[in-house]
Parts: structure tokens; sequence; C-alpha cells
């Protein structure tokens, strides 16, 4: 731990103290204001990814050719206009722009956060490095490279909002993804229970007593092996429904069903199984 005030780091375990000269890291100049501290930052854009030349040239704006003769002007611009050519002058540029500017779009629809936004540019990037882009379309690969980069960071989102998001169809994403883990041969983890718990308790609006026993319910069906072979879906849609009905802030199967993307009858059918196996009471 970082103590400011004493210029001390700190171990947070024994309380022994690492060091006694902490320096300070930060500005020499004080801001009072947003505009103020703009103005005064003397550092670029941060090291990304996302961007095709991962945001280390300069760009000449049109605000900076301001306040020049008309002659200085044109010539200026021009400049200008040849420095915007030559940032993307050849092809593997022009096609990481084009396709990394589709990739923030959908992250944005996507509502996906920004580590998410980076691994699947990076991903991408091997893409175009191996050439697998050749003969297939670049949105798709786009697609895939975010929904591999969301099950790799563990973050749960389907092949159908993948599909929604890009107007690509759902077969075409499943297909680009499997060619992407084969080729790029990434372990991806296999979607996890709790999550997908969490996530449907989020999207039913249920209190966070609910998300609370559906976990202790999937730890007990883990036991008794009840959640061996069934599909992530299924099972923590029942184990959300159960624990739904024991706090007693209700939801139907039709409501959990259409949340989960599932049917009724996997509901009804999961609810059942570890209603008889975990003998779980539920008031009516």
């Amino acid at each position: 731990m970082r103590d400011l005030e004493r210029a001390e780091v700190v171990c947070t375990n024994c309380g022994f103290v690492i060091t006694t000269r902490l320096a300070d890291r930060g500005p020499e100049w004080r801001a009072f204001t947003p505009e103020q501290r703009q103005k005064k930052v003397r550092v670029g854009a941060p090291y990304t990814f996302t961007i095709h030349d991962k945001g280390l040239s300069t760009k000449i704006d049109w605000r900076d050719i301001r306040g020049f003769s008309s002659q200085r002007k044109a010539q200026l611009n021009r400049l200008r206009t040849w420095q915007m050519r030559i940032r993307i002058s050849s092809s593997m540029d022009r096609n990481l722009a084009s396709a990394l500017a589709d990739m923030s779009r959908m992250a944005d629809a996507l509502n996906l956060p920004k580590n998410i936004l980076e691994t699947a540019a990076v991903i991408y990037r091997k893409v175009v490095k191996k050439r697998l882009i050749r003969g297939r379309s670049a949105q798709g690969m786009v697609v895939a490279s975010i929904y591999l980069a969301c099950r790799q960071c563990g973050l749960i989102r389907t092949l159908e909002e993948m599909a929604q998001a890009s107007g690509i169809s759902k077969k075409e994403v499943g297909r680009k993804y499997r060619f992407l883990v084969k080729k790029l041969n990434y372990f991806v983890p296999p979607v996890k229970l709790d999550q997908s718990v969490t996530r449907l308790c989020n999207e039913l609006d249920l209190h966070g007593k609910v998300e609370e026993v559906a976990h202790k319910i999937l730890k007990a069906a883990k036991k008794l092996r009840l959640t061996s072979g069934r599909g992530h879906k299924g099972t923590a849609a029942a184990a959300s429904y159960m624990a739904s009905k024991v706090v007693g802030e209700h939801r139907t199967q039709r409501e959990v069903a259409e949340s989960a993307d599932i049917t009724e009858v996997t509901i009804r059918n999961r609810y059942k199984e570890m209603m008889e196996r975990l003998l779980i009471v539920v008031s009516l």
C-alpha cells in the first residue's frame, strides 16, 4: 500500500515498511479545470491496438493551419492531405483502418469494455499478419475476433447478439469463430455457470439475494453431478428460476426462458431434476 502522507510503501499483510522514499509520479503542475488540464498536459494519446497505426503517428488537424495567410494555408492543407494519405498507404493499413473502425462500432453496440476491444484488435492483427483474411469476409473476421475475445476474457456474449450487431448470420459467425480457434491455436475456456447466472439475474432485474441463492443451488448441483452433460443456459436458467421461487421474487418460466434464449420445456426438465435430487421445498 502506498501511503502518500508519509511517503512510504507498506506491506498490507505484515505491516513491513518496504521503502521510505516514495517519489511523486504525478505532474509538477496543477490544474483546476478540465480546460487547464488539457492545455498543460504534454503527452499524446495512449498506445492502443484499436488504431491501425497504434496511435503513434502524427495527425495534422485543420485547426492547426488557422491564422496563416491564404497561400500558406493552401500549402499546409496540401501537406495535411498527403500526411493523411501516407498514414494508410499500404493495403494492410487500409484493411486495418477499415476493420478496426467497424470493430469499435460493434463494440459500442454490444457495450463491451475497453479490454475486450483491445484483445479483439490483437486477435485481428494476428489474422492479418498470417494472411488468413484472403478470400474471406473482413467483417466476418472482425465479428469472430470480438466473440473470441469475449470468450477468452470470460465475458458472456452469445452468437445471436454478435449476429444482430453485425448483420451477419449466426451460422457464419460460428464458422468464422471455429476457423480462428483452429488456425490461431487458441485455448477457449468453457462458459462458467456462475457467469451465466449473474447475467441472467441482471437481465431479469432480480434482487441480489436471488443471485446468491442461485449460486448455492449450482454449487450443490455440481457436487451431485447434475450439471455434467447439460447445457449451461438451461442449468443456469433452472437455478435462477428455483432461486426466485425460494426467495419469493417470482418470475414465470416464460420470462426466464426468453431471457436465457431457451425453451420452457428445458427449464422444466432441469427444474424437476434439481428439485428431486436437491430436496428443495418451494412454497406455492
